[in-house]
């Protein structure tokens, strides 16, 4: 009964859900694309698969494809014959998969995930025919989770996280989200907090392997390109803002008025590239140039939106002292892991419950600040500028810190291998 009402639900939204897109749309455009792989449609050439297995994984937005990274890499390494798809919710997580895996010349292919309606979660499943399903970090949608048992598809929970909101919000549902939770055949948990927390929702025996986010190589090219951007850049310091959300820029840009940044170029990367233009008007009274447009760099403490998609790396590479946004307002936090890993000093504010295990253990080996506000954060920044042997010494412990977790992918793919092999893990 709670089954069939959630699916009711689902179809008397769907055309509200659709008419969502569409309004979305006047902003993101993708959001307009592809419409009908949301219904569960995929004829026609760009989904014809060639006749080989194919590992299905799962990655709503630009946090979860980047997190994939390290294990599809992997997973392409040891299962030469198969194909991997690759779904996502999001144009922007579709639009970073599609920069990731550019090289691999037709073994990744994308498309969207249906909505959670059993008859378009099985049009999904017949068409591609995937011999597992791999879902990342808490994506677990319960009639999508049926039809995969009831074809025989075994489900993977990989580098999962769930939160004590989270936790109680799933057992409000219990019965429909305990039934999903205890038809996973294999979960793979970031900690064991988490792996406790999942056994409470109803998960068997969930193996603990750790965040895969420590192992997010960074783009080939990072290095090299962000080096010619820092040339470009001149001697001036260099502050990254990197994937800030709405209404964290006025935060951080009221925050440093009272900073002394003398030429310092403040560098603003928004989460979404859309806001471009919101970001750089927020900035009006300073210099301010937009990478989009291809502005030239801004005179003495300008503010540079980078408003492009799929070149943080180089940017981190560039610069050496980053604040990871979406943290000084309530949405989780960002990757902290790949600016470390680029050699950058790195603050994090107050909101980062989707990073807790690696910005632990990088504030714990002084390669990270957290910051409870903007106060804080001026603080920091002061004293990234101020101090060039401090802000070597955490760029030194952040990339030593990162690079003791490169295994990461490869025991989570043993740990899926049994899947692939037809058994049990």
């Amino acid at each position: 009964m709670i089954r069939w009402i959630y699916s009711a639900a689902w179809y008397l939204a769907l055309p509200v859900v659709v008419l969502r897109l569409w309004w979305r749309g006047r902003h993101e455009p993708g959001y307009r694309q592809h419409i009908a792989e949301r219904l569960g449609f995929y004829s026609g050439a760009p989904y014809a698969l060639r006749k080989q297995p194919v590992i299905w994984v799962h990655a709503v937005s630009v946090g979860e494809t980047r997190a994939a990274e390290p294990l599809v890499d992997a997973l392409l390494r040891d299962y030469p014959d198969h194909v991997i798809l690759l779904t996502h919710m999001t144009p922007t997580g579709r639009a970073t998969g599609k920069a990731l895996f550019a090289s691999y010349a037709g073994r990744v292919v994308q498309c969207y995930l249906p909505y959670d309606i059993g008859s378009m979660a099985r049009r999904f499943l017949q068409h591609f025919s995937p011999q597992v399903c791999i879902l990342m970090e808490t994506e677990v949608w319960p009639n999508t989770v049926a039809q995969c048992v009831r074809q025989g598809v075994p489900v993977a929970l990989v580098n999962a996280r769930l939160s004590a909101r989270s936790l109680a919000k799933g057992q409000r549902l219990a019965t429909l989200m305990g039934e999903a939770a205890r038809s996973l055949t294999c979960v793979a948990a970031q900690t064991e907090a988490d792996a406790a927390r999942l056994e409470e929702l109803g998960v068997r025996n969930p193996h603990v392997t750790g965040s895969i986010k420590f192992d997010v190589e960074p783009p080939a090219n990072a290095v090299s390109d962000g080096a010619a951007l820092r040339f470009h850049f001149g001697r001036r310091p260099v502050l990254l803002c990197a994937s800030t959300r709405e209404g964290e820029e006025a935060l951080i840009l009221d925050a440093l008025r009272n900073v002394d940044l003398g030429d310092t170029l403040l560098l603003i990367v928004p989460r979404h590239p859309q806001r471009g233009a919101e970001v750089a008007a927020l900035a009006a009274g300073r210099p301010v140039a937009r990478r989009s447009r291809d502005e030239a760099l801004p005179e003495a403490a300008g503010v540079w939106v980078a408003d492009t998609l799929g070149e943080l790396g180089l940017l981190y590479a560039a610069t050496g002292i980053a604040f990871v946004g979406g943290s000084l307002v309530a949405h989780g936090g960002q990757n902290v892991l790949e600016p470390a890993r680029l050699g950058c000093a790195v603050a994090i504010g107050p909101h980062a419950q989707n990073f807790a295990e690696p910005v632990a253990a990088l504030a714990a080996a002084g390669a990270l600040t957290e910051v409870a506000g903007g106060a804080a954060l001026a603080a920091w920044v002061s004293t990234m500028l101020d101090d060039p042997p401090r802000r070597a010494a955490a760029a030194a412990a952040g990339q030593a810190t990162a690079s003791q977790h490169a295994a990461l992918p490869h025991l989570v793919a043993q740990t899926l291998a049994a899947l692939l092999t037809g058994g049990a893990s």
